[in-house]
């Protein structure tokens, strides 16, 4: 099996959920605190790749800085929304889990399982 990391939030149930899961089965993944260490903007544009989604569905468009950075305006483009996940990683969906080549935001945890 390939190397398995998790984009991970500790504070995040969903996150704490996704990991524990992935541990039960006996995977210890590479653990990334993606709000301490952002990834980069070619990172980002590699997951959605993997994921075969635009930016603002990785988003979380609940957060505050959603709307303070107006991210609704249909007139920014990719690469200024992927920059600003990449600024405000808080923006990003998680977990995010990478595996086999492949992605998966675990929202519900259960949905990590299918790229194992």
């Amino acid at each position: 099996m390939s190397k398995i990391v998790i984009l991970h939030n500790p504070r995040c149930s969903k996150s704490r959920a996704a990991l524990a899961l992935l541990q039960e089965r006996g995977i210890e993944p590479e653990v990334v605190d993606y709000l301490a260490t952002p990834p980069s903007t070619h990172e980002i544009e590699r997951i959605l790749g993997k994921l075969d989604l635009p930016p603002r569905a990785l988003m979380r468009r609940d957060e505050p800085d959603y709307a303070e950075l107006n991210l609704d305006d249909p007139s920014l483009s990719r690469a200024q929304l992927v920059a600003a996940m990449q600024e405000h990683p808080r923006l990003i969906q998680r977990p995010i889990v990478l595996a086999n080549g492949k992605a998966a935001i675990g929202r519900p945890p259960e949905n990590v399982l299918s790229i194992l």
